[in-house]
């Protein structure tokens, strides 16, 4: 089991340098439109995660509006889509799952000092396929989600950042806190703790984060740690996250 999981891992390490690497590359072929802008309006990210079952990928931005751009309060816009992968049956593990999620974000961002908080609203769109030996089924559906992140630095060596959702497919919520301490100028140390819940599942995570790695000339988030979940047997989980500003 941990071997799977750091097998997948290290497949998703590869993706996402890849990924960085054409993060880096991309200002070069940048319309000349887009140097007037602030150079912090707009960030790009990108996740990948995995545990003993399932892996999961995701892509997006989020663009301030404003002269201020990101480093004022304002309006913004998001965008994410991603895509994960699992069996389509659990007990025993047979057959093939694949889930496609797009959703659309506005909302308000306040900044105060070294404070963050963001509540952003709007519609999400998800797509599943799944096939179990000659039997495929096909499904879509259209909800809401409202979503609310928080970012501070209190003090010089502590950081809190909390995030949550709520929707309406599957009453679906999910909440992730996850303190740190400085180890270096924007690199944090610390424990996360991760709690998911909708109709007829849960899971829930407890791990190590470390958040603010600069490398590539972006910034990086790696978590690890077990998690338990309502039709699996314990296991391991990673993630990696990655961000751009320009």
């Amino acid at each position: 089991m941990a071997w799977g999981v750091a097998e997948r891992a290290r497949i998703f390490v590869g993706s996402v340098a890849g990924a960085a690497a054409a993060l880096g590359s991309a200002p070069a072929f940048a319309d000349s439109t887009l140097h007037e802008r602030s150079p912090l309006s707009m960030v790009i990210f990108a996740s990948l995660e995995t545990d003993r079952s399932k892996s999961h990928g995701a892509v997006g931005f989020k663009r301030a509006f404003g002269p201020g751009g990101l480093e004022a309060s304002g309006f913004r816009l998001g965008l994410k889509w991603g895509e994960s992968f699992e069996p389509a049956e659990r007990r025993p593990a047979r057959g093939r799952l694949v889930k496609t999620e797009a959703h659309a974000m506005i909302g308000y961002e306040w900044r105060i000092g070294d404070v963050f908080f963001a509540l952003s609203a709007g519609p999400e769109l998800e797509a599943v396929f799944s096939e179990t030996g000659n039997r495929a089924t096909f499904d879509q559906r259209l909800g809401a989600r409202l979503q609310a992140d928080l970012w501070a630095t209190p003090f010089d060596n502590l950081l809190l950042q909390a995030n949550a959702y709520a929707a309406t497919l599957d009453q679906r919520f999910w909440l992730r806190l996850s303190p740190g301490w400085r180890l270096s100028p924007g690199l944090y140390l610390g424990p996360e703790i991760e709690a998911y819940r909708q109709q007829a599942y849960h899971k829930l995570r407890l791990g190590l984060h470390l958040t603010g790695l600069r490398l590539f000339g972006l910034s990086w988030r790696i978590a690890a740690g077990a998690q338990r979940t309502s039709d699996a047997p314990s296991g391991a989980y990673a993630t990696l996250g990655v961000y751009w500003q320009r």
